[in-house]
């Protein structure tokens, strides 16, 4: 079975932040997205709003028809109510700090095990599935599954930084992660700039891979080969028939 494809919108949203207005239309290019194949929506609202502001997530959640994915800091009260108002299918946990340009570590689901069974309780209590943003670390995984995340979310930037010299190694850590969870029956998504290079080689390596999501790449991607075109090539790579 193929991974799903939710597409990151957040850079729709800073393109359009950056003159104010509404163009591009964030929530017609959401729409965009699902009718050219995306199986999933995905945002990243922070505090400073710099781009998916929380205004955003309450206008996209009624007219979506895919799963609705959103990423955020738990630890931000804001977050919490938001996510719990609009119940999304899924709520990925990101251990973001204020003002951090994009996500870039996993958790440490030892540290913060007390802290994330807690939270992770709240959400499924309100029927929202749960996924974690983790480093592809055998001890983290395990961490995860003690706090009764449904998923792990595995970081890929180091895969996709070191995929062009050495693939096989890039991959390593992230099949003996993959492997782990599968024994402990956690799902496993994955994100962080995969891209058209790099996405089929992971797709294909990953056992029991459910899920990516994919922003930036993607979205630069379109400028020159249009959303459409785009979205299907995405796809194309997470066939693994």
């Amino acid at each position: 079975m193929n991974a799903k494809l939710s597409v990151n919108i957040n850079k729709i949203a800073t393109l359009r932040n950056s003159r104010g207005g509404n163009n591009p239309n964030l929530l017609n290019v959401a729409l965009d997205c699902e009718r050219y194949g995306a199986q999933g929506i995905t945002v990243h609202p922070r505090p400073d709003e710099r781009h998916i502001t929380y205004k955003d997530v309450y206008d996209l959640n009624p007219l979506l028809t895919t799963e609705f994915n959103i990423e955020g800091n738990p630890k931000e009260k804001k977050f919490v109510e938001l996510v719990l108002d609009v119940k999304p299918a899924q709520v990925t946990l990101v251990p973001d700090v204020q003002g951090q340009l994009t996500s870039d570590h996993g958790w440490d689901t030892i540290k913060n095990k007390n802290y994330l069974i807690d939270i992770i309780a709240l959400f499924k209590s309100a029927g929202i599935r749960t996924s974690i943003f983790v480093d592809a670390n055998i001890k983290m995984i395990e961490g995860a599954k003690e706090t009764g995340a449904d998923r792990i979310e595995l970081y890929t930037e180091s895969y996709a930084k070191l995929y062009s010299k050495n693939k096989e190694q890039a991959i390593e850590s992230f099949i003996y992660a993959a492997k782990r969870a599968t024994e402990l029956n956690i799902g496993i998504n994955a994100g962080h700039d995969l891209s058209l290079e790099n996405l089929h080689y992971f797709a294909t390596k990953i056992p029991n891979l459910l899920e990516v999501s994919i922003g930036h790449a993607l979205i630069a991607d379109s400028i020159y080969l249009g959303l459409e075109n785009t979205i299907q090539l995405y796809l194309l790579q997470l066939q693994i028939n």
